[in-house]
């Protein structure tokens, strides 16, 4: 089934509620073509040797898309907005517990501090390392070959091959190629 045919069904949250619930039983890095079956059928767009491993969720209506070559670790979560895809390039490695989120909200008022919704895509370059738990946040767009080490919070842009850090995540020097 392709994935728009998918996300216009309307029990397209409960495919995606079911296989975050089967994903958490198969035992971590193994059974990858079942993983990737599984993630095809809730409508993630992924190459045919892209390593999934144990746990992880996806959650909402939207475009999650993951190029070839990539690995994701155990317990990442994604948040996935209909109006913001997230798109993981080649050959990328993410870490265990990493979040894209894309969806927040505008500072609103004294009465009620979360304003309206936003949300904006993640795009992940080709070659790129996201460290354990790292946050990637909406709008941000990070560079090929870039890494982003552990516990960090990027919340805009990262040029390619760079090496950000921190919270809020601030370049630390340059990589080579």
């Amino acid at each position: 089934m392709r994935a728009s045919l998918l996300l216009a069904n309307p029990i397209y949250d409960v495919i995606r509620h079911f296989l975050n619930f089967f994903l958490c039983w198969l035992p971590p890095s193994r059974l990858f073509a079942l993983r990737r079956w599984l993630l095809r059928r809730a409508g993630v767009d992924l190459a045919d040797d892209v390593c999934f491993c144990g746990g992880g969720w996806i959650y909402g209506p939207g475009q999650l898309r993951i190029g070839e070559g990539s690995w994701l670790s155990p317990a990442c979560i994604f948040y996935t907005h209909h109006q913001a895809a997230i798109h993981i390039g080649q050959r990328c490695d993410v870490g265990p517990g990493v979040e894209f989120i894309p969806g927040g909200h505008c500072i609103g008022t004294a009465w009620r501090r979360a304003g309206q919704g936003t949300a904006l895509p993640i795009d992940i370059g080709d070659g790129c390392w996201i460290g354990a738990r790292s946050v990637i946040l909406g709008g941000v767009r990070i560079g090929a070959g870039s890494v982003i080490a552990a516990g960090s919070v990027v919340t805009r842009d990262v040029p390619d091959n760079m090496l950000v850090a921190g919270v809020p995540a601030c370049i630390k020097r340059e990589l080579g190629e």
